[in-house]
């Protein structure tokens, strides 16, 4: 089993806890960003730099994912197409996707959609707090554990 990481967007903070578990666990943990970035110089994390592009890391990590890696992600059409290639999605804020709650947080992410196509600011996410930060760190961990 593996992590991939859609990297772009992903909290330093996230990233920090993946580099501690795969240190911890020697799990494969693959940071895919159409960015440089700097990772910890191990055998088992690597960095795969996609071009610039709409939907260019997330295609390559789709293209890449077995059944059962895990998919560190905030966006939901990506977390979807995870599932159903019976993969595993967590966003970083800590939470889980599940094939139950997918559907409606598609649906719901397309109503925000249109709003803000019809000029309605529908602000935008939290900042991370340490509860998200937990509740992520839990998810990871039973997953790992259960690998």
């Amino acid at each position: 089993m593996k992590i991939w990481v859609d990297a772009d967007a992903c909290p330093g903070v996230i990233k920090n806890i993946l580099f501690k578990a795969a240190d911890r666990t020697r799990v494969e943990l693959t940071m895919v960003a159409n960015h440089p970035m700097k990772i910890p110089q191990r055998n088992y994390i690597t960095f795969l730099r996609v071009s610039t592009g709409f939907d260019e890391a997330d295609n390559r990590i789709l293209e890449l994912l077995d059944a059962g890696d895990l998919v560190i992600t905030a966006d939901i059409p990506l977390a979807a197409q995870v599932l159903e290639k019976e993969g595993y999605a967590l966003n970083p804020r800590g939470h889980l996707y599940s094939n139950k709650s997918i559907q409606e947080q598609l649906r719901m992410r397309a109503f925000k959609e249109s709003l803000r196509d019809s000029g309605v600011d529908t602000g935008g996410p939290a900042p991370m707090n340490q509860k998200n930060t937990s509740k992520f760190a839990n998810h990871l961990n039973k997953w790992l554990s259960d690998i």
